[in-house]
């Protein structure tokens, strides 16, 4: 979701920085522009982002129309840079230290914010009738736990850790699996997926993640192709986010109405 807002707001015009984390644990990483911190770049939906070790190559980066990801875990590059808009798409689902002091425009996503208290707007991310509905006044629906259904199939779909460890793949997205053959293993323990369909997701190898984390995704749909797409989720929400940024940019006095 973060690289779909991401890739929205570049083709739009505003000039963006991506942060991440030094071993990202995103899932879907076919579609998500973390990757570059893995391979040094990463083509999404014909957007490119490149990995920046300095602040002096994310400036050439953007220079060069690209996307520009840097491995930030102190915080440093709104202190940096400070940008006149933030994003914070880390879906932590729950509150955690965004304030809405850190920029002109703060916008989260889904839930853990609430317009006006730590962020100008939310972007609705459960699926149903507000997804992607931006909320200038309140908060966002509160974190289910449960997977959205996909061809009736919920937390099934989800493949989880048994334990802490290092994990590593035996599968590739793309992949067709039958329920119960093994997409990894974590400690030398398989990673069965629960039901029959196509990985959609999968974790990075040699990425550490806790028990119960999430490792991988099976689409019960069959279709591979959606493995490499942007979902229509993710685009819902890229659009509420174009929506907040261009508005609150405007009542902001950054962007003029015409």
């Amino acid at each position: 979701m973060a690289s779909a807002a991401a890739r929205r707001l570049h083709l739009c015009g505003f000039q963006v920085i991506m942060t991440e984390l030094a071993r990202p644990l995103c899932i879907r990483r076919q579609v998500s522009f973390a990757e570059a911190v893995f391979d040094g770049w990463k083509r999404v939906d014909e957007v490119v982002a490149v990995l920046a070790n300095t602040p002096e190559q994310v400036e050439g980066v953007l220079q060069s129309r690209r996307i520009p990801v840097l491995i930030d875990l102190e915080g440093i590059a709104a202190n940096r840079w400070r940008p006149d808009l933030i994003v914070d798409a880390r879906m932590l689902k729950q509150p955690d230290n965004t304030r809405i002091t850190e920029a002109r425009v703060v916008i989260g996503l889904g839930p853990g914010f609430s317009a006006g208290v730590d962020c100008h707007a939310v972007v609705e991310t459960n699926r149903g009738h507000d997804l992607g509905r931006v909320i200038y006044r309140g908060s966002a629906e509160t974190d289910s736990g449960v997977p959205a259904p996909v061809s009736g199939q919920a937390s099934s779909r989800v493949i989880r850790s048994p334990t802490t460890g290092s994990f590593k793949a035996v599968r590739a997205i793309g992949d067709s699996v039958a329920a119960g053959e093994p997409v990894g293993c974590i400690a030398g323990i398989p990673v069965a997926a629960g039901i029959t369909g196509v990985v959609r997701g999968l974790i990075h190898d040699g990425v550490e993640i806790r028990q119960g984390g999430k490792v991988g995704d099976i689409d019960p749909r069959g279709d591979s192709s959606y493995c490499f797409k942007i979902s229509d989720k993710a685009n819902a929400i890229a659009g509420g986010v174009v929506e907040a940024s261009i508005y609150l940019s405007r009542e902001m006095g950054l962007l003029q109405w015409k």
